[in-house]
This record gives C-alpha cells, structure tokens and sequence, in this order.
C-alpha cells in the first residue's frame, strides 16, 4: 500500500513550523538575511578576485541584491521563496576552487560581523554545501568529474618556463 501525498496545505504547514523552529534556535530574521547579504556583496564588489566575475554578470545589483536575500531567507529559513535557478547561472563562469574558497572567506568574514554563534554556524553550514555543489556542477559542466575530496582546479595558464608547477 503507498503512503497518501502530503496535501499543499499540509506542506506549508511543515515549512511554516521549520521556519519558525530554526528562527527560534538561530535568532536568524529577514533584517539580519538582508545585512548578511548586503554586507558580503559590498565586500565582494571591492573584492580582487571576485570583483571582476561580478562585475561582468550583474547588470543591475539592487534586482541582485533583492534575489540574493530571497535566495538565503529560501536556504537558510527553509521559506520556499526562492524560485531560480542558480546552479545555471553559474556553470558558464570562469571560475575554479579559489573562488569558491574566497567567497566562503568573505562569507565567513561577513557573518562574524552579523551574527551570533548559532546563526553564523547554520548560515555557513549551508554554504559550505552550496560551494561544494556549484564547484563540482562547473567542472562536471566544463567536463572534469572530480572524484571524493578533489578540487577543481584546471591548468589553464600554465606554459613550459613559467614558473609555475
């Protein structure tokens, strides 16, 4: 016999209670979402290495910026707000394990400036996951299927007498 389809309402009713248990364990909120994600993109924006990949994508940061903390309300409150699809926006960028391991730099940077404890543990919790994921979707994309606790890192600039190894 299959189990009976949870029924619309009873799925809100589910999201509604999870968001309302992490907001009590985390103290996480809209207005701290908000500074989060204003707080990091000002960063990113001044922010040598990932400056630029934005800088070339973003044609108007407030729409941005309104997705982003409707993206991290979606993650990190479980609302269901978020409908995009980020993982596409991302495969035809030019980036490697570096970038990722900045982001969640000024990732970590940013929520030590917001949050309490618990907060910042959740927020980067989710990260970590969200990097991992993108990393390995972008090299799978560009055709380098990384293998357990492998990086993507491709050897794009490196030419005899170079200095690099």
């Amino acid at each position: 016999m299959s189990e009976k389809q949870p029924t619309l309402a009873e799925i809100k009713e589910r999201r509604e209670i999870a968001t309302r248990r992490i907001k009590e364990d985390t103290g996480i909120d809209h207005d701290m979402i908000k500074n989060i994600v204003h707080g990091f993109y000002a960063k990113v924006r001044e922010d040598e290495m990932l400056g630029p990949v934005f800088a070339e994508k973003v044609e108007n940061w407030d729409h941005h910026l309104d997705r982003m903390v409707m993206f991290w309300s979606s993650v990190a409150l479980a609302t269901g707000n978020y409908d995009g699809r980020p993982m596409q926006k991302h495969l035809p960028l030019k980036i490697t394990r570096h970038h990722f391991d900045r982001w969640l730099q000024l990732f970590a940077l940013t929520l030590s400036e917001h949050c309490n404890e618990p907060a910042a543990r959740h927020f980067m919790e989710r990260a970590l996951r969200i990097a991992s994921s993108f990393e390995i979707g972008i090299a799978a994309h560009n055709g380098v299927i990384l293998g357990k606790g492998e990086r993507y890192d491709p050897v794009t600039s490196w030419s005899p007498g170079n200095g690099e190894t």
